[in-house]
């Protein structure tokens, strides 16, 4: 059975795959050439805010309160929050790794749907500066700053700030092939760093005890912490293939012509 893009698929098609192309070649570049990796770490904070603004969303919808949200310098994050029950803690535990596969997948979705490429990256700024604004500057303030410091605080704002400002500029005053570019790059960028950052958790749980959200959930649930990572791995898989299945689908769905169409 062979499979060859359809006619009307074929730009989103190729945007998607050049995005790809490129991300795994600077990402084997940086093996050999250390500054290329700095071309990473806006997406790779981007990425992270992303992953706290999942377990923010996930505290806030379980009728939880967040104490703090910061990210670090080194790509890590962390969001305090006061939970109750198991439940809570799975769901909370759970939506940072799988709420940023399920942002990459809307993404995808976004595209595949042709929504506009310009209103994405200011959707994307927004939530930045929410979760900056609302989680790493006044929840701290309002409890004291109990669990954050004070240069997480100013990192997590400055970050926060430069990549909105970042995402705005882009949305407003690139070219559109640009501002297209842009949202399939953040789209593969983000699903690339869910996964590899699930792996390097299943190695993290296994071979350390250090803290983590597989941690919590073993702690919450009795369940180890590769478990968990793998459950997660198992589950981010399947949003993915969900996200480029829709990806696939034809936007009209009274036609028969999809991503793919089949020659038998």
């Amino acid at each position: 059975m062979q499979y060859r893009v359809a006619k009307e698929a074929e730009p989103q098609f190729t945007l998607l795959l050049v995005a790809t192309l490129l991300s795994i070649g600077l990402w084997i570049a940086s093996w050999f050439i250390p500054l290329v990796s700095y071309v990473f770490y806006p997406l790779q904070i981007f990425a992270t805010f992303i992953h706290e603004g999942g377990h923010v969303l996930a505290t806030v919808l379980t009728g939880n309160s967040v104490q703090s949200l910061t990210v670090s310098p080194d790509g890590s994050g962390a969001v305090y929050s006061q939970g109750s029950g198991w439940l809570s803690q799975l769901l909370i535990s759970s939506s940072g790794y799988l709420g940023t596969t399920a942002f990459g997948a809307a993404m995808l979705a976004w595209m595949r749907f042709g929504w506009p490429s310009r209103l994405a990256l200011h959707i994307c700024a927004g939530i930045i500066v929410v979760l900056t604004v609302a989680f790493g500057v006044v929840a701290p303030v309002f409890n004291l700053f109990s669990t954050v410091t004070l240069g997480g605080m100013v990192f997590t704002v400055f970050s926060g700030a430069f990549l909105a400002a970042v995402l705005v500029a882009v949305a407003r005053y690139a070219e559109i092939k640009w501002v297209n570019f842009a949202v399939a790059f953040i789209a593969v960028q983000v699903l690339l760093n869910a996964i590899f950052s699930l792996v390097d958790l299943f190695f993290i749980a296994t071979l350390t005890s250090a803290h983590s959200d597989a941690a919590n959930m073993a702690a919450a649930t009795g369940i180890p912490g590769p478990v968990w990572a793998l459950i997660w791995i198992a589950v981010s898989v399947v949003m993915i293939s969900v996200g480029l299945r829709v990806y696939a689908v034809n936007k009209n769905r009274a036609s028969t012509d999809n991503l793919f169409s089949n020659d038998l």
